[in-house]
């Protein structure tokens, strides 16, 4: 058994540029797992400017310098931000409140439905079962509702860090845009000399992690404002709170879309019954995930999608397990970076290659 893990290293990692490789993943991996809560602005920062990067980009190609267009984007940027809080912001915690005053009531409601179910189907057994489940469930959603209460409460023992944030992370994006290159250049004077293999795999993360961020951006406001207009049409309740989940759900892949459709079911049921309108809202709710896993999401990434679902499920539980929601909003780049990692390690074909050479 050693034998065989010390040919696997030998094989492995008799490469210098191999070692240096692994070493700086290692490196990165323990800053941002014991680091990440003191380096999160600069997190933020980082994921804004690979947003923003593109459009500066484009301005700079009309002949614009870049600082002039760095500051025109961020100004852009920021206005569309101010619009969407001071317009979003108040309807959904108006929502809110409303959802949890009306949970009580959509106990009352889905108690009825369960007391309709026998004369329906009298086939169904086992009803004190489900009965003592959706008991459960209210207990869960109110629970919920108080910790949201709290935690509201609590929040504005942090306003002055959250103003410190306003403040620093525009900072951040402008000289991350503005002064790209240099940064560049600084951050590889701390690299070791045999990168040939970093920076290999960096080329290829570095487009990749861009077009994923402005990838799942889109993808967001896109699955959000289609959820908007079949929420408002089919005139459902919480329209707006529920299309801002059901929006932020594709930040968690495949997990998130399954547990949003508790909540708009839940709303849909309380608000028509076992109804036609019901059963509409939950086939334009899959109609809408089902064009978003197999026509949006391909469109967006189409690198990503080459992963296993099964590979990107692992990647979830376990980068989110390690780095919480930056964990879960890297997923699937963390994912592709392993699969990088592993593909540019030499193997015995290589050595092989070389020798032949």
């Amino acid at each position: 058994m050693f034998e065989m893990v010390s040919r696997w290293y030998k094989r492995r990692f008799s490469d210098p540029h191999a070692v240096s490789l692994v070493a700086i993943l290692l490196f990165g991996f323990i800053v941002i797992y014991f680091f990440g809560n003191l380096i999160a602005p600069l997190l933020v920062a980082l994921v804004l400017a690979y947003l923003l990067e593109w459009p500066v980009v484009q301005l700079s190609r009309l002949s614009l310098p870049r600082t002039l267009a760095v500051i025109l984007v961020i100004l852009g940027f920021t206005s569309i931000m101010l619009v969407a809080i001071f317009g979003l912001v108040p309807t959904i915690w108006e929502q809110v409140g409303n959802l949890i005053n009306d949970v009580p009531n959509m106990y009352v409601g889905l108690q009825s439905v369960i007391a309709e179910l026998p004369r329906r189907y009298p086939e169904l057994e086992h009803f004190q079962i489900i009965e003592s489940l959706v008991s459960n469930a209210k207990n869960q959603v109110i629970g919920v509702g108080e910790t949201v209460v709290k935690g509201s409460l609590a929040s504005l023992v942090s306003l002055a860090t959250l103003g410190v944030y306003l403040i620093l992370v525009p900072l951040l994006v402008f000289f991350l845009l503005k002064d790209k290159q240099q940064l560049v250049q600084m951050a590889s004077g701390f690299l070791p000399r045999n990168r040939r293999l970093a920076t290999k795999v960096w080329d290829e993360m570095n487009e990749q992690i861009s077009n994923y961020i402005r990838g799942k951006v889109m993808e967001i406001l896109i699955v959000g404002t289609v959820s908007y207009v079949t929420f408002a049409v089919l005139d459902l309740r919480y329209s707006v709170l529920l299309a801002v989940a059901v929006g932020l759900s594709v930040l968690i892949p495949y997990i998130g879309a399954a547990a949003v459709t508790v909540p708009v079911a839940i709303v849909g049921l309380f608000q028509w019954g076992l109804s036609s309108d019901f059963y509409w809202l939950l086939a334009a709710y899959a109609i809408i995930q089902a064009l978003d896993g197999n026509v949006l999401v391909p469109v967006l990434f189409s690198e990503a999608v080459n992963l296993h679902p099964v590979a990107i499920i692992v990647a979830v539980l376990v980068f989110g397990g390690l780095w919480g929601f930056w964990g879960v909003f890297f997923a699937i780049p963390l994912a592709t970076l392993v699969k990088a990692v592993w593909s540019a390690l030499p193997s015995h074909e290589d050595e092989d290659a070389i020798v032949s050479e």
